[in-house]
């Protein structure tokens, strides 16, 4: 078995079998790319199946000698998982990443924007222009339903249940959960559609797509991020943003205003509630400030 056979293989089980986004999938072959391009670069002829322990842990030790853990730890557990892949198809019967340990990374706390923030940001958008209207529905959904930018990207018309107060969203491992909206958000969304949307050259490919570009095409990634990128230093927003910010925002502002955390992890759709813990130490002045409100002895 050669490598492009392994990794295209390899590629077959993620998304089939674990279900990941593609994302998710091309982060992992990037990491075994860079395997390759290592032993490209070292003449080493080693297969996938007969690579052995020392050469893997000098790839290994090469590569992370000028990234940070956090990059360190996920290299490491790409290829353990690749690996283990081999071992489960029969192709090894070891793993030469055992004995490498994943450097400890510990939490980073996200970032997040205040409520005076994220109204400063929508309020700088250009209502005069036709995108104007499209921008502020995103940035109201991204903040009042803390979607993921790649959930928002692939937002659906026929996943939108206004009536019941719900939008179904699709999420890493295309596993859906249906997330409450505000009458705000609908009506921002509605604004956008009857307004702006309709009159739109609408590729037949992306009719049932929420948000598209002026050409009818479904928006990317990347255009999200300019956006918001744009709308920062239009305001002198010292803060590096992203739409994942909105995110957290969301998150962190409902944590505060005492929602329970086991509902903050279904709408954000978390598999475990320790990925949703992580908003119990954005803000410490917060848990003070309950301490010393509700604790019998304040």
């Amino acid at each position: 078995m050669n490598w492009n056979q392994a990794i295209a293989d390899y590629q077959n089980y993620l998304k089939i079998e674990r279900g990941l986004s593609k994302n998710s999938i091309a982060n992992y072959v990037l990491d075994l790319q860079k395997l390759i391009g290592y032993l490209d670069g070292h003449e080493i002829n080693e297969s996938p199946t007969k690579i052995s322990r020392e050469i893997v842990q000098q790839f290994v030790y090469d590569v992370a000698k000028n990234l940070n853990p956090r990059s360190q730890a996920r290299i490491i557990s790409g290829l353990k998982g690749f690996f283990n892949y081999l071992i489960f198809e029969d192709y090894r019967v070891d793993n030469p990443m055992d004995l490498i340990e994943t450097p400890k990374i510990g939490r980073k706390l996200p970032d997040t924007l205040s409520v005076d923030e994220i109204n400063d940001l929508i309020s700088a958008i250009d209502l005069s222009k036709p995108e104007g209207e499209r921008n502020r529905a995103i940035l109201e959904t991204l903040y009042g339903c803390g979607l993921r930018v790649s959930e928002l990207v692939n937002l659906k018309l026929s996943d939108l249940y206004f009536d019941e107060g719900f939008i179904k969203v699709t999420g890493k491992g295309n596993k859906q959960r249906f997330v409450p909206i505000s009458d705000i958000n609908i009506k921002y969304i509605q604004l956008y559609h009857d307004g702006i949307r309709v009159h739109l050259p609408i590729q037949k490919e992306h009719e049932d797509v929420v948000f598209l570009n002026r050409r009818g095409k479904q928006l990317t990634r990347a255009m999200i991020f300019t956006v918001i990128k744009q709308l920062a230093a239009k305001i002198g927003l010292k803060k590096s943003i992203s739409p994942h910010t909105f995110r957290h925002s969301f998150a962190t502002h409902l944590l505060e205003n005492g929602a329970d955390l086991r509902a903050i992890q279904q709408m954000l759709g978390h598999e475990s509630i320790t990925t949703t813990e992580v908003y119990m130490h954005v803000n410490r002045k917060h848990l003070a400030k309950v301490l010393h409100e509700f604790h019998p002895r304040k």
